[in-house]
Order: C-alpha cells, then structure tokens, then sequence
C-alpha cells in the first residue's frame, strides 16, 4: 500500500468512525472508556485474587465483607474476637497491671542483681520441658553455659560497627562465618570457594537479609521490578514477614504427600518475576529436609535464586552425616544454591541473638549491605539491618564453637539423634498416635485420627509440658534438645497418659487453649485469624 492509499483509507476511516460516535452524547464518549478502564481494573483484581486464595476462598472473603456490613453484626464479631483474644492472654493483663512504668525515683545501685533474681524466680520450670527453646544441656550455673555467659560478659560493651577500635569482635564474626561455611560446603571443590556472610540477630534476620539480597540481585541480573517469591507452606513465617517488608509477591505452595516441598507444584508457579525459591533442611513444622538437589535444579534451570533455610539443621545435619545417618544434599555443593541461614543459637549451642547468612558469592551479598552518602553525619554503611551490633554475643557464638569443637558437635548430635528415634520409637508404640512423615533430624511432630490432639496438648501442658501446636494436618511437635536426653522416658509416659486421659474424657481442659486452635484450623476466613493474632499481639507487648 502506497502513501496516497494510506492516507486516503484514514480519512475515510475517520469519517466513517465520526459518522458512527455523532449518535451518542460528548458525556458518554467520555465516560464510556474510564467506565471500561474500571471494570477492567476490578475483573483483573477479582481474577488475581481468585488465583492467589482459590474460588472457595475469595467468595467467602466477599461474603463476610458484605454481611458485616449489616448493622451490629460487626460488633458482634468484634466481641467474639475479643473473648478469644482474653483467652490467649490468659491473665496476662492482670500482670502487666503491676509492671512499672516510670523511672524509680532513686536507683536500686547493685540491688537492682537482687531484684532481678526474684523476678527470674517466677519464670516456669523450663529445665528439659520446652519444645526447642533452650538447646544447651545442663545447669544454667555450670558448664557450656558458665563459658558462654562469661564471654558474653567479657565483650558486652563492644560493637563491631567500630572497626577500628573493637578489632576483636570482628575477628570474632569473620572466624565464626568462616567456621559455619566450613560446614555447610565452602570448602568443597563445588562449592565454587566465594562463600561469604555476616552473624545477625537471628533466623529471621538472616531470612529477611537473603530475600532482600536476593531481589536486588534479580533485578540487577534480569530487571525483576515486580518481584514474586515461592515458598512450600512448611517454610517458616520468616518469608511472609520479607514479603510485608520488601513489598514482594508471595506464593505458598501446598507439600507433598512425604510433607516435602513439591517440586512441580513450584515449578508451576514460576514465572518471569520470580526471584527466589525457598527449601528447608529441615522445615519447622515436622523435622523434614526438602528435595534441596530437585530444588537446586529447577533454580539454575530457570536462573533464579535458591535459599536454603538451615537454622535449625545447620549444627546437626553435617555432624549426623559423618556419623553415617542418611542425610541427603543440603548445603553450597548442591547446584543452585545462593544462600543459606543457620542459627548458631540453636545447635550451636551460641548465646541467644547469633545466626549467620551465607552468600553463594559477594556479588550477592554486596546487594545485602546499604551505604548512605548523602548524610550530615558522614559516609555510612551497614552489613546487617542493625547498625549497632552486641558484640557480646558475637564473642559468646565464637567461644561456644571454639569450647566445643568437631569432637563437642559429633557427641551431641550423637545424643540427640538417638534420643530423637528412641521418642519416633516410643510415639510409635501408642495406637493413637501417628508421627507426621518421616523426621530427618530433631523435630518429632504427631497428630491422632483418634482423640484431639490439641486436648493432648492441653492435657501435656497441665503436666508442665511446652510444645508447639501446628495445623495443615492439626498435630503438635517437640524440638529435641540436650535438655531432653535425660527426661525422654518422663515426656513419653506423661504423653501416653495425656492420651489415656483425652479418650476416656474428651472435651476441652478448663483454661485449655485446644478449641481456640481448634476452630482456628477449621475457620476459613483467614482475615479474621490474623486479626485475632494482631489484637493479641497488641495487647501483649
């Protein structure tokens, strides 16, 4: 088609478009694509949230958002809410009455150790009852916890943010990150030998830091400025917390039946924004190491980002292995794998407030780290979300690996594996009970087709028991400790007796908390739980 016919097939297109609007009203014309341009927006919102929450979901989502519309219905729902947030408390208010508000008037001086120490006497027993909590085994007067006190001691007026006046606290991190990335693979030929990394605060910490490197690093290497994350719902909530944070999409993707991260449900997921897939060694819930090796594959595939979340696993799993347990490709020598978060304050048996996160290389974490130029008060950089750091625990979390060594961590991890089969054995032995998939390591969770396994736990806590409650299937799990290998046999026979107990006289325990978790699992308005647990964190803190 020449110029000539171009232009004369515009000018008689406009005449005949002009001819056909000339019908209707200047008003309309204008209105008509704004109204469209709407309907398009709500139809594309609708059909995101119906992928993202199911059919089932969002029509129940919009049915309770019109019927507490309806007057005193809302307020109804509010009291409701608010009684089970008075029973999460349990009397927490009452206590928090007496708590102090202001400065004393005149200092307590040295008193003040004394006044410390009634307070600590009306903690609860928490010598070997504790679902993880407290991983060092012993007397908290005595041993590994005397050398780890006495560091923290030692160093507590230090921060490493001063470089060149704390030069032994930073010895200390870089020793400590070099230690734990011995252990996890840097020094193995497929690692690629550029593991790097920095202690902070805790797992989450460490979460929140691999994310945020992460999509950085993503949108540098492929432009991602609409970054999406997917995770197996037994990943822990650390990554709904970076998602909040770092304004990126989340997608949790059911497990498989082995309650393992199912590989081809994320990989239908994946998508030209994705950033980050997420496995576990092991996941929280059950004690479960994920396919790392599947995952690392599908990660270098797709060339997106993988971390592996080793806080738990990161002091057990390469002790259990030399030990000759069957413990599958978890760390930097699998292929695909870009960071890594390890606590030293769980197995490591490091003061509470140690973690580590370790890059595959700096040129990922450099996206880690935020350098300010343009403050009054000079240049700045931080490696961590922190600025200011305690650098008594960062001596604590070196003291405690140099105290114990590889000989120290093979002799635990000796003794919680065994203990963690003999309580798999001991689960095994009561008919009304069955063990949630196969645990790789420390963490035992069990549910029951026969009683109520929150009324168990209620019943357990009555016995001075703290375990964790867990849905998606309802069940409770323990954390082994070293606080556990001397009261196995105690926690097995008050278990079998809790479940005697619930079978011959099912329904809630009084001041139980069993049907607050109960109907949580069964509600599907999932709103309306986070609400419940915003309100009662709220009214915690």
């Amino acid at each position: 088609m020449d110029s000539s016919s171009l232009k004369s097939f515009l000018i008689s297109f406009r005449a005949s478009a002009n001819s056909f609007l000339s019908q209707y009203e200047p008003l309309a014309l204008l209105l008509a694509p704004l109204l469209a341009f709407f309907l398009a927006r709500t139809l594309h919102s609708f059909l995101t949230l119906l992928h993202q929450r199911g059919l089932k979901a969002t029509l129940f989502g919009f049915f309770m958002t019109l019927i507490k519309l309806v007057p005193g219905v809302k307020n109804y729902i509010d009291a409701e809410k608010q009684k089970v947030v008075d029973k999460l408390q349990s009397g927490g208010k009452s206590k928090r009455e007496a708590w102090r508000t202001e400065l004393p008037g005149a200092g307590l001086g040295v008193g003040v150790i004394e006044k410390m120490k009634d307070e600590k006497r009306n903690d609860v027993a928490w010598q070997g009852k504790c679902s993880g909590t407290v991983y060092i085994g012993g007397n908290e007067s005595e041993g590994h916890f005397s050398v780890i006190n006495e560091a923290c001691s030692m160093f507590a007026h230090t921060n490493p943010l001063h470089l060149d006046v704390f030069q032994s606290v930073v010895r200390f991190e870089a020793e400590v990150v070099a230690m734990t990335a011995a252990l996890l693979g840097s020094q193995e030929k497929g690692s690629g030998g550029q593991i790097c990394g920095n202690m902070t605060s805790g797992g989450t910490e460490s979460i929140l830091l691999a994310v945020k490197s992460s999509r950085d690093y993503m949108k540098t290497k492929k432009g991602i400025t609409k970054p999406e994350m997917i995770i197996p719902e037994s990943a822990h909530s650390a990554y709904d917390k970076a998602a909040q944070y770092f304004n990126i999409k989340l997608w949790r993707v059911p497990v498989n039946k082995e309650f393992q991260a199912d590989v081809k449900a994320i990989r239908r997921c994946i998508n030209r924004n994705t950033i980050l897939i997420v496995g576990s060694a092991p996941g929280f819930p059950h004690g479960i190491i994920d396919p790392i090796e599947d995952l690392g594959e599908l990660a270098t595939s797709f060339r997106i980002c993988l971390h592996v979340d080793l806080c738990l696993g990161g002091f057990v799993l390469p002790f259990a292995r030399k030990l000759g347990y069957p413990i599958p490709p978890f760390d930097f020598t699998v292929k695909g794998v870009t960071s890594i978060s390890v606590d030293v304050h769980k197995y490591g048996l490091a003061p509470k407030g140690t973690s580590v996160v370790l890059y595959k290389n700096r040129d990922i974490r450099k996206h880690q780290f935020v350098a300010v130029t343009e403050w009054s008060g000079g240049l700045y950089v931080s490696p961590t979300i922190a600025g200011s750091r305690p650098g008594g625990l960062i001596a604590g979390a070196w003291a405690a690996m140099m105290s114990l060594g590889e000989e120290g961590y093979l002799e635990n991890t000796k003794k919680i594996m065994e203990v963690s089969k003999r309580l798999q054995k001991g689960i095994e032995e009561i008919p009304e009970l069955f063990i949630i998939g196969r645990p790789d390591m420390t963490i035992v969770a069990f549910g029951s087709n026969v009683v109520d396994i929150f009324e168990v736990n209620d019943s357990m806590s009555s016995k001075g028991w703290h375990l964790n409650a867990l849905q998606r299937p309802n069940s409770i799990h323990i954390c082994l400790t070293l606080q556990h290998v001397p009261i196995v046999e105690e926690f097995l026979r008050d278990l079998m007796e809790s479940v005697k107990t619930v079978k011959e006289n099912p329904g809630p325990i009084s001041g139980g908390l069993a049907p607050v978790y109960g109907a949580a699992g069964k509600m599907p308005d999932r709103g309306m739980i986070q609400e419940l647990l915003v309100n009662y964190m709220d009214g915690t803190c």
